[in-house]
């Protein structure tokens, strides 16, 4: 059939294509919303990878489209997580959004400094033996104001004993130039090796997660976001 001048085929033409593209994408979308069978056929490997990639997506602007709304009914009934983050509370550093990640994909624990300490030892307990999480993710940032905080000794109420998590990092941490929160390079440095710590440290005091990464079960990884150019690099 030929265009009408008026144009009315191209215009069912252009209503159809556009209603088969919305269809993809709501496909697409419900797809990415983990259940317990597509959770557990992920390695932690793959978990690792899958968090790594969605990071690329969001560098390159190509983060997925999703229906929130939908999402947020469908999982109302139940998770199943495939991973755990602990990372800061910056409010530029949020790692749903930088991971690409839907309701229902990734517990976050979040706390100034991403510091281990005892409650949030026992909230990724849960999610990894409990609620079987495959991947943990310990997350610092560049540029972090709770590294800044205990370089600077800053006492502040219960601030106080949460920057003192920190201060082996800052004394093991190898930097022979200006050692001062005003010194970036020192600054990302210490965040860094930070996180390390922190992940030592989830070896060392939690057997429940030592004995499943041994066993193949979880894996346990260190990570920088640099907020500068948006990228995830594990460490």
């Amino acid at each position: 059939m030929k265009d009408r001048p008026d144009g009315c085929c191209l215009n069912r033409r252009k209503i159809l294509t556009q209603f088969m593209v919305g269809a993809v994408v709501g496909l697409s979308a419900e797809a990415d919303i983990p259940d317990k069978e597509r959770r557990d056929r992920f390695t932690p490997d793959q978990v690792v990878e899958k968090f790594i990639n969605g990071n690329r997506r969001f560098v390159s602007g190509q983060r997925r489209q999703r229906n929130w709304l939908r999402d947020q009914k469908i999982t109302a009934s139940g998770q199943y997580p495939a991973g755990v983050f602990l990372t800061c509370i910056d409010s530029r550093a949020p790692v749903e959004v930088i991971c690409d990640l839907g309701i229902g994909e990734a517990f976050n624990a979040r706390v100034a400094g991403n510091v281990v300490n005892d409650d949030i030892l026992g909230s990724l307990e849960f999610a990894t033996k409990v609620a079987g999480a495959k991947a943990v993710f310990i997350m610092g940032h560049t540029e972090c104001g709770a590294i800044k905080g205990a370089i600077d000794g800053v006492a502040m109420g219960s601030l106080t004993l949460l920057l003192a998590r920190i201060k082996n990092s800052i004394a093991s941490t190898q930097y022979e130039g200006d050692r001062t929160s005003s010194n970036y390079e020192f600054v990302n440095l210490v965040a860094k090796n930070h996180v390390q710590e922190s992940v030592n440290q989830l070896r060392k005091r939690s057997r429940i997660m030592r004995d499943m990464e041994q066993a193949g079960e979880i894996r346990i990884v260190g990570s920088m976001y640099d907020l500068k150019t948006g990228i995830v690099s594990l460490i």
